[in-house]
């Protein structure tokens, strides 16, 4: 049987290592070098796609016929210019929100107890979500010690 607090231990140890790596890893993304940046392509459009026989044509009309895409790629452009949050951050806005969930489906089922105008499905329903998103939570957990596990046996 473990106990809790070899298994805070090992869930700390793995925390490091986590940080370990990541620290790892910005190292070396600082040490690759930087692309050679390529000669623009000549552009005779509004639509700045690139002038070819067949294929400027092709774009243009595509283009036209699904303005969305522009909007898109620019979406796409501005996603990739904010700041990916970290892993740390990542995991406790996932343990806060279902503890968020946890804690509202108590309220509602409170609240429906004392004779509140709560309907009984939304009670039912809020429990229902809080009970699967805490077993998911769970599962990643286990899947996240199995893999601590594997790699604290591995040879070195």
């Amino acid at each position: 049987m473990i106990t809790s607090g070899v298994n805070s231990a090992g869930v700390a140890n793995v925390l490091a290592q986590i940080r370990q790596y990541q620290a790892q890893v910005q190292a070396k993304s600082q040490q690759v070098p930087m692309p050679v940046p390529q000669p623009p392509v000549q552009v005779a459009n509004k639509f700045n796609l690139p002038v070819g026989p067949a294929e400027g044509e092709f774009a243009k009309q595509a283009v036209q016929k699904q303005p969305f895409v522009l909007e898109q790629l620019q979406k796409t452009d501005l996603q990739e210019a904010l700041p990916k949050p970290a892993f740390g951050d990542v995991v406790r806005g996932s343990l806060q929100s279902v503890n968020d969930l946890q804690q509202f489906s108590a309220a509602q089922r409170t609240a429906y107890e004392k004779g509140e105008n709560i309907p009984l499905t939304d009670v039912v329903l809020g429990m229902q979500k809080a009970s699967l998103a805490f077993e998911a939570t769970l599962q990643i957990r286990n899947k996240v010690m199995k893999a601590y596990e594997e790699i604290m046996n591995m040879p070195v």
